[in-house]
């Protein structure tokens, strides 16, 4: 039977970071098997009297996780508010405490919140949290802790156990040092940066007892390949669209998780098409890259951050002539899909302590916007869609590269008409006749010349009849002129297409030539 958590707060002012948990407590894998929240808006209208009904439900909670912020909230009849109600009823029936307090400055809050806080203090260990983004990776923590304690979880998740072998000596104090001036500069956190490495690993919940976990070695350890070799990314760039010989590129980046980020990065941004701006745009001369800088670091890092490190394969990444494909091994999380990525839904990261640690030193952002960013970043840029799929024990982020270059489209000698509505096609990739004589002001007749020669030269394809029937900018860079004859690619469901698909498996935990490697 679950465990029932009664989670507790000013509703209106932390409404999100209510949310989060719950969602985030369902969604995970190993909490939802043990857990279930209640939340007192999940409740279906009732005419029973609110305190009744919410001191009921802490009276059948095991846990109590208390939420305190800025405001005290609605005070009933002598001044006591219902969070602070919870509080003590739950004290009263021996139910385990979880407090949580949002932010440092206690200064700004109501002062009988501050009040409040002093009294959680008196009775127990708080902790502090920044925002929704941070406050789950705290909770996850606590609730294994609590597992562990009740002997129901005999050992712990892979990344949050003890790293064999390895001892405070095996963490680079000048690391920790980095991240902890960091992460008080971005989140506000409250540790100073003058923490032993001790008191920084044990503020952020990476001691098993007194050895540094698996999640402590991978951010800050000196040497984390000693212990976790395939924790490295893998970095290729291809000439074509496929796994070919020679690779003209291959590294591998290791370090810590922090260094393989900004080094991956760094790799794929120097494989790129950029352009130079001029000082009028700023101080500086402004670098634009054909793939948002941005873009590329959140899928990066969210490979990272959500991979599997008890896999044996290690994240890769494939920088291709027409796309950019990130690889980690793992799998979504059985309440979300690939499809569920196109819209708000709750972070559930494989490993919480390294995701809190990501989010700290700002390399992560809000809870669940990883993939909305991804998106929205291809959209401002005018590029295709990204796209998001499994793929075997692989999870697989694509990114479409910007072929249609201005040296490119100067070789395929539009005319002005064809010229004018390229800035459409950017933005949605496909188009009507109607919407070309709207565009152009030309008749039906001229708009389909004019779109069957973009069609000879390679750039559109026309795709269905009758009321459907449009044309659609092809996702791929001509290899042999404009004349289209031989494309290295097609629009989606092409034979080509499924053929790139077919073979768009990297290295596997081989060397570059692993490319025949049979698919799951």
């Amino acid at each position: 039977m679950k465990e029932r958590i009664f989670i507790s707060s000013v509703q209106k002012e932390l409404a999100e970071e209510r949310r989060a948990l719950r969602d985030f407590v369902r969604g995970d894998p190993l909490l939802g098997q043990y857990f279930e929240v209640f939340l007192f808006e999940d409740l279906p209208a009732s005419d029973g009297a609110p305190d009744e009904i919410y001191l009921a439900e802490v009276d059948r909670c095991a846990i109590y996780l208390g939420l305190i912020g800025n405001d005290y909230g609605w005070e009933d009849e002598e001044g006591i508010s219902p969070t602070e109600r919870e509080f003590d009823r739950a004290t009263q029936r021996r139910r385990e405490r979880l407090v949580f307090i949002r932010g440092t400055d206690d200064r700004v809050r109501h002062e009988k919140a501050r009040a409040f806080v002093s009294k959680v203090e008196r009775q127990l260990t708080r902790r502090r949290f920044v925002d929704a983004a941070d406050l789950p990776g705290k909770v996850y923590a606590s609730l294994i802790r609590h597992l562990e304690a009740r002997g129901v979880l005999p050992n712990r998740p892979f990344h949050a156990a003890a790293c064999p072998d390895a001892t405070l000596r095996d963490i680079d104090p000048e690391r920790i040092a980095w991240f902890l001036t960091r992460a008080r500069e971005e989140r506000r956190l409250a540790l100073s940066e003058r923490a032993t490495p001790k008191e920084a690993l044990t503020s952020l919940n990476l001691l098993d007892g007194s050895t540094p976990t698996r999640a402590a070695v991978l951010l800050f350890g000196a040497n984390p390949q000693r212990f976790l070799p395939a924790a490295e990314v893998k970095c290729l760039h291809l000439h074509g669209t496929t796994v070919t010989k020679p690779i003209p590129s291959y590294q591998v980046f290791k370090g810590t998780l922090f260094e393989q980020v900004d080094h991956a990065v760094d790799f794929v941004l120097g494989k790129l098409d950029r352009r130079v701006g001029t000082r009028a745009e700023g101080a500086a001369a402004p670098v634009h890259y054909e793939l948002p800088r941005e873009v590329l670091a959140e899928a990066i890092v969210n490979a990272i951050a959500h991979r599997d490190y008890a896999s044996a394969s290690a994240v890769q990444v494939c920088v291709f002539s027409d796309r950019v494909e990130v690889w980690n091994p793992g799998e979504l999380p059985p309440s979300l899909t690939p499809a569920s990525l196109w819209q708000q839904h709750p972070s559930l990261p494989h490993n919480p302590l390294i995701a809190e640690a990501l989010f700290l030193a700002h390399y992560i952002e809000k809870v669940g916007s990883g993939t909305l960013d991804v998106i929205s970043g291809c959209q401002r840029a005018q590029l295709p869609e990204p796209e998001f799929f499994q793929d075997g024990d692989q999870f697989v982020l694509r990114l479409w590269r910007e072929w249609l270059t201005a040296d490119f489209l100067a070789g395929l000698r539009l005319h002005e008409r064809q010229a004018a509505v390229l800035p459409l096609l950017r933005q949605q990739r496909r188009i009507t006749t109607a919407e070309y004589q709207e565009a152009t002001g030309v008749s039906r007749a001229t708009a389909k010349r004019d779109l069957e020669d973009l069609v000879a030269k390679g750039l559109l394809v026309p795709v269905g009849a009758g009321r459907g029937a449009h044309y659609e900018l092809v996702r791929k860079r001509l290899t042999n002129g404009p004349n289209g004859s031989s494309r290295s690619g097609e629009p989606n469901g092409s034979e080509t297409a499924r053929t790139a698909r077919r073979d768009r498996r990297p290295t596997g935990n081989r060397s570059p030539a692993g490319s025949s490697r049979k698919k799951k």
